[in-house]
């Protein structure tokens, strides 16, 4: 059975198509986005081996990149673009998931929403590289 949102009659959900979620507000509202925050990270590392394996290059390729920066500036763009990867596979494993949910039959559509997150993950990847290699060989 599927719980409904304490703030289900708020005025905000009514007539507007504003889902009755999003009645939050202020500190509470960061709380619970923080919370959420937490468990898509748990849940892609639980259940996405590419997330799991980017999570691990990041942690070996975050405290290179304090190492071997040789300014603020340097560090920031390339710890940036390792980051940029893990945001990338959350957002395709998103799409994944939301087009799975919705069929899981072959469609053109959905290979085609699932083939372009992918590509966005191979071009943050090719970042990665290309930003390391000008930082570092010049």
């Amino acid at each position: 059975m599927m719980q409904t949102p304490d703030n289900q009659n708020s005025p905000a959900s009514k007539h507007t198509g504003v889902s009755p979620y999003k009645g939050e507000t202020g500190v509470r509202r960061v709380i619970k986005a923080f919370g959420y925050s937490y468990e898509g990270i748990k849940s892609a590392f639980k259940h996405e081996d590419a997330f799991r394996q980017e999570v691990f290059l990041a942690i070996a390729l975050i405290p290179l990149a304090v190492y071997l920066g040789k300014s603020p500036i340097e560090k920031a763009w390339m710890i940036g673009c390792v980051l940029l990867v893990l945001m990338m596979e959350l957002l395709n494993s998103a799409i994944e998931a939301a087009v799975d949910h919705t069929s899981t039959e072959h469609n053109a559509l959905a290979k085609q929403a699932k083939d372009i997150g992918s590509a966005a993950v191979f071009f943050a990847l090719i970042n990665v590289v290309v930003t390391w290699g000008f930082l570092l060989f010049g």
